[in-house]
């Protein structure tokens, strides 16, 4: 029986990630070879950033991916099951 070892570069999520990370070290003036080069405190920033930005951008598409799931299956947006809320 043969098993398939994934890569970490595998993950489609983690190629869109790393895309995401190198748009805003790019729009920044940067790059991720660029970060060896600055200093660790500055370097450090850059990267926290990035990764705020890659998580924010990553939501958005997991939602977008989940709207259109409902479409497809034909389920209304609004009959999305609610997270129960606590009584008081």
């Amino acid at each position: 029986m043969s098993q398939e070892h994934t890569q970490p570069g595998d993950d489609p999520l983690a190629q869109l990630e790393r895309a995401l990370i190198e748009e805003f070290l790019e729009r920044q003036g940067s790059s991720l070879a660029a970060l060896r080069s600055l200093p660790p405190e500055e370097s450090d920033r850059l990267l926290r950033d990035a990764s705020a930005y890659a998580s924010g951008r990553l939501s958005e598409v997991e939602t977008r991916a989940h709207l259109v799931g409902d479409l497809q299956s034909g389920v209304p947006p609004n009959n999305r099951r609610r997270p129960l809320r606590r009584q008081r």
